[in-house]
């Protein structure tokens, strides 16, 4: 029997504030039930001798050394700035509006 029921999707719709029609629940009903199949199946191969991993490859410092490159000056950065006041960018303030 399935775990994914029509009544299980609606409440997990409720959950995410999305509203589902009829047909989504029933599509989407299908689609979590094959998901949840499909991750048991992966259970099922599992096994504590297998180490967990995230890529196919084993990758191992992946990152590039960090570098200082060139930099802009201040009056670059804020050339094409809307406004500007003290070498910073200004913006609109947006402390106490409500939410």
């Amino acid at each position: 029997m399935s775990e994914i029921t029509p009544d299980l999707v609606r409440h997990l719709g409720v959950l995410a504030r999305i509203q589902l029609s009829d047909e989504e629940v029933e599509r989407l009903t299908g689609q979590l039930d094959v998901i949840v199949d499909n991750i048991a199946k992966v259970s099922e191969v599992a096994t504590p001798d297998v180490p967990a991993t995230s890529h196919p490859i084993a990758m191992q410092n992946v990152f590039r050394p960090d570098e200082v490159g060139d930099q802009l000056t201040p009056e670059q950065v804020l050339q094409n700035a809307p406004d500007a006041a003290d070498g910073r960018f200004r913006v609109t303030a947006i402390l106490g509006e409500e939410q």
